[in-house]
């Protein structure tokens, strides 16, 4: 016979159903379905079945529940605030006037050179297509010269 959770009795029943129905948000309806359909006495299996979501899972937002109550449900990405950036302001206000100069090597700027100079001054290392990444979001655009045919070159004064 399938396991039956145990579920804290945070809320009743029919408040868990209010809940369900009213939520407004996809995955916070799924949960709060998860948690009423369970407190009815269904089988992990047959909310499975039901939700389409894994058993590890529910077991998961049960473990929440059981700690939280209510709190414990809903969609959390929101409050991710998200990792911290790669360079900070002032990083980058160094970075756009080493720009508006030649290279340390005296070529042109590419993303093997930003991330060379950004892994300098931060002492972090850098890959070159992060390098590049931030050359392009820094909207700067890389010059290459053309090739000029010397043969073909007529100067200002013939023409």
């Amino acid at each position: 016979m399938p396991r039956l959770l145990k579920i804290v009795p945070h809320q009743s029943r029919e408040s868990l159903g209010v809940a369900y129905h009213q939520a407004k948000e996809g995955p916070e309806s799924r949960q709060y379905q998860i948690i009423w359909l369970l407190a009815q006495g269904k089988t992990t299996e047959q909310v499975q079945e039901i939700t389409g979501y894994s058993r590890t899972w529910i077991y998961e937002l049960v473990k929440r529940y059981n700690q939280l109550g209510l709190e414990g449900l809903g969609d959390r990405r929101k409050e991710n605030p998200g990792g911290k950036p790669l360079i900070d302001d002032v990083t980058q206000a160094q970075l756009g006037q080493a720009l508006q100069v030649e290279a340390p090597d005296g070529g042109l700027w590419n993303g093997r050179k930003v991330a060379e100079w950004l892994t300098g001054v931060t002492g972090r290392k850098i890959s070159r297509q992060r390098g590049g990444e931030i050359l392009r979001q820094m909207t700067f655009r890389l010059r290459v010269p053309r090739p000029s045919d010397v043969k073909t070159h007529i100067p200002h004064d013939k023409v």
